[in-house]
């Protein structure tokens, strides 16, 4: 897994034994995401899928429409003091014509692995309007294939297997099945990665599909999948009161506690088939 995970020595210590082993743990590195040469943002990420992660955050910040309009992302300049390249320093050059991000004094693109929303100055600020409209998403799921989501979604979760220390998201259809799965120790960039992936495959916008996160839903998951014009958001734990409300702004669908066949719906009922009177 490389940078993926990282063994360091541990004493475990329970009421019957007192042991020092190794053990397995997440890696968490700072990844710098510049524009055409200038510094836009830096998030604590797991490394891996990179490209993905910054196709995904320029998606969700209004500023790519589809694949098109990046030219080339390469690595560049982060050493360590060997003078090896760290990989945590990435590039991104927009294709001619593609205006490049809003970086006025209002926003504050540093972001952390457990919020990417915090750092940003004011509600107003973040609040960004999709050309994708999530409302017109027709895309629908049974309660059925609803509830057998967080456990697909956790056989797929394989640093989280070895670890315990990573969040997931992954893109589903009306079936159930996964199209794509990633992790991090950010949620915001395991769904970076996941509407990167899709950014690069031609899948913008993601309209035909659900997003599934594997914790709670905060407002910035839900303005992430508006952004990408998702109509359903499914969460294995709660869903903040601003993201209800985004959630509800949007047309979008919201579902919490996704667990066994228990689920709380907050938005959205369409789209969740053979509900009840």
């Amino acid at each position: 897994m490389g940078r993926v995970t990282v063994r360091r020595p541990v004493r475990k210590i329970s009421a019957t034994k007192d042991v020092r082993r190794p053990d397995v743990l997440a890696a968490e590195e700072p990844l710098e995401i510049r524009v055409g040469g200038k510094a836009l943002a830096v998030t604590m990420r797991t490394p891996g899928n990179d490209v993905e992660l910054a196709h995904g955050f320029l998606l969700s910040e209004g500023v790519l429409a589809s694949r098109e309009d990046i030219a080339v992302a390469r690595y560049c300049d982060g050493v360590d003091d060997q003078g090896r390249n760290t990989y945590n320093v990435l590039d991104i050059a927009l294709a001619e014509g593609v205006a490049p991000p809003d970086t006025g004094v209002e926003r504050n693109f540093y972001t952390t692995s457990s919020c990417g929303v915090c750092g940003k100055a004011a509600l107003d600020a973040v609040k960004l309007k999709s050309r994708f409209s999530p409302e017109k998403s027709e895309f629908a799921v049974s309660t059925d294939v609803l509830s057998k989501l967080p456990d697909t979604l956790r056989a797929h979760q394989k640093v989280f297997s070895s670890t315990g220390g990573l969040h997931a998201a992954a893109l589903f259809d009306g079936d159930g099945n996964l199209a794509v799965v990633r992790e991090d120790v950010g949620r915001h960039n395991a769904v970076d990665k996941v509407l990167g992936w899709a950014l690069q495959e031609g899948r913008i916008p993601a309209s035909d599909v659900g997003l599934l996160v594997s914790g709670r839903a905060s407002f910035e998951l839900v303005q992430k999948a508006a952004m990408a014009g998702i109509g359903l958001l499914a969460a294995v734990s709660a869903p903040s009161s601003l993201a209800a409300e985004l959630a509800d702004e949007n047309g979008m669908t919201l579902i919490g506690f996704l667990r066994g066949d228990s689920m709380n719906l907050y938005s959205g009922e369409q789209r969740v088939l053979d509900l009840g009177g």
